[in-house]
């Protein structure tokens, strides 16, 4: 997940958690001062009724203390004012039947949700009475019970909700843009970083991060820059190494390839001419003839296989005709072999002239192991190498692509037996390419970009 939106969900569940603690709050506050409301309207109503009890107690000169406070009294405008809003007043006036009075219960706001009436109920249940005798002095005076009407509660909880909601809401909403703007600001640097690693990773080495004034990215661009200074150097160590491997490589073959022609091809070039001796001289002796004939066709056999050894062991062809000759030339060697299956075609676009003289060995080293690959790991009736001069953001390069029709998968040239894979990969990143295997329509594509180093900065042998 991005870590702004990471960061966002986070700010968003904490608002969510102080809104929801906010009106866990606002709900208890208010159960509370509902109950207290109440209790002072049963305080009140109990005040005001004992003194118009006394008052009537006064008056009737105590002979009769039945009915002494009047029911339509008590029920006045001047009770109603001690009454809070939402409040049932229940009074009972010695034996006589109880009479309730309700205050205000149509303005305390508009009905609440069913669903938010069966959470209050479930959580706070019902309100618990408050009862008032009308005279400490006299029992028998009667009682007043004060109770809060369940919808004016459920309705006042849901106005003071409602209330809180609309101004919260709004203040956590600005709240939250503002602090996800701040946060996406400090997080621009990340986006920055996060670019230049993936920079390094294509092997871009040349690239420094900025400073920054937060500490923690600044030593996360230091570390970086400090990596990136660090791969670049033993990168180029590396590549060096390489190149000067692949140039003992070379002189290794041409070594080899000039004492198996010095040596070897000398010896079967004599036992061949033997062979012949020995038939020419053994014409009374059919046997000895058959067997000389044998090792005459042995021996061409063999010079044959040693030649094909030597034209891929010498180099002589790419420093001696040029890169464009010597490419044509193998195709050519490609398609002269007897038991060969797939026609092989060269496709050269640009001019391949001034290439630099290692560059150029390695490219055909390059094109000779992927046409071996082709013919070996599929069975191919057509495969098609394309060396191309092109122009990659100002660098001058050189793209080698094999595509053959053979049927082969990526999975098989992964697992495939040898280091030709391996050979060219290392090969095209001693030069500071790029290599990539995909799957063609047919069969399999091998690509290779290789840019190309001036005369003068071309690897030295060492």
């Amino acid at each position: 997940m991005n870590l702004f939106v990471h960061l966002v969900l986070r700010l968003a569940g904490v608002v969510l958690l102080c809104l929801a603690c906010a009106v866990g709050w606002v709900l208890l506050d208010t159960h509370r001062a509902i109950e207290k409301e109440a209790s002072a309207s049963a305080d009140r109503v109990a005040g005001a009724l004992e003194t118009l009890y006394w008052r009537e107690l006064l008056w009737r000169g105590g002979l009769s203390r039945q009915h002494l406070v009047p029911i339509p009294d008590w029920e006045t405008m001047a009770t109603m004012k001690v009454i809070s809003p939402g409040v049932c007043v229940t009074f009972s006036p010695g034996s006589e039947p109880p009479r309730g009075l309700c205050s205000q219960l149509e303005a305390i706001g508009d009905p609440a949700p069913s669903w938010f009436q069966a959470v209050y109920d479930h959580v706070f249940g019902a309100y618990a009475r408050v009862e008032r005798p009308l005279s400490a002095r006299q029992p028998l005076a009667g009682v007043v019970t004060a109770e809060p009407d369940r919808g004016a509660a459920i309705r006042q909880a849901w106005h003071q909700i409602d209330v809180v909601l609309s101004v919260a809401a709004l203040l956590a909403a600005g709240i939250g843009i503002l602090a996800a703007a701040l946060v996406g600001q400090s997080l621009m640097p990340a986006r920055t970083i996060v670019a230049g690693l993936q920079r390094l990773g294509r092997g871009d080495y040349s690239y420094r991060l900025p400073g920054y004034r937060t500490a923690e990215f600044d030593q996360i661009s230091r570390a970086v820059n400090d990596l990136t200074a660090r791969l670049a150097e033993t990168t180029a160590q590396r590549m060096a190494l390489t190149n000067r491997l692949f140039q003992v490589q070379e002189e290794e073959r041409r070594a080899l390839a000039r004492d198996l022609h010095d040596e070897f091809g000398q010896c079967l070039a004599a036992v061949g001419a033997l062979a012949t001796v020995i038939e020419l001289e053994a014409a009374d002796r059919p046997d000895l003839a058959k067997d000389a004939r044998s090792i005459r066709e042995t021996s061409k056999r063999m010079t044959a296989t040693l030649r094909g050894a030597l034209a891929r062991l010498r180099s002589q062809e790419v420093e001696e005709l040029g890169l464009e000759a010597s490419l044509a030339q193998l195709v050519a060697g490609w398609n002269a072999q007897k038991d060969r299956q797939a026609a092989f075609h060269l496709d050269i676009v640009g001019s391949l002239a001034g290439v630099p003289e290692a560059t150029g060995l390695s490219i055909y080293r390059i094109a000779q192991e992927c046409l071996t690959n082709a013919a070996r790991h599929g069975k191919p009736r057509d495969v098609r190498l394309q060396v191309e001069r092109v122009d990659t953001e100002g660098r001058d390069a050189v793209a080698v692509s094999v595509e053959d029709d053979g049927g082969g998968t990526l999975s098989r040239l992964g697992w495939a037996p040898g280091y030709g894979i391996l050979g060219i990969r290392e090969r095209v990143t001693a030069l500071g390419g790029s290599l990539s295997i995909s799957q063609a329509r047919w069969g399999v594509r091998v690509a290779a970009l290789i840019p190309l180093l001036p005369a003068r900065e071309a690897p030295a042998a060492a």
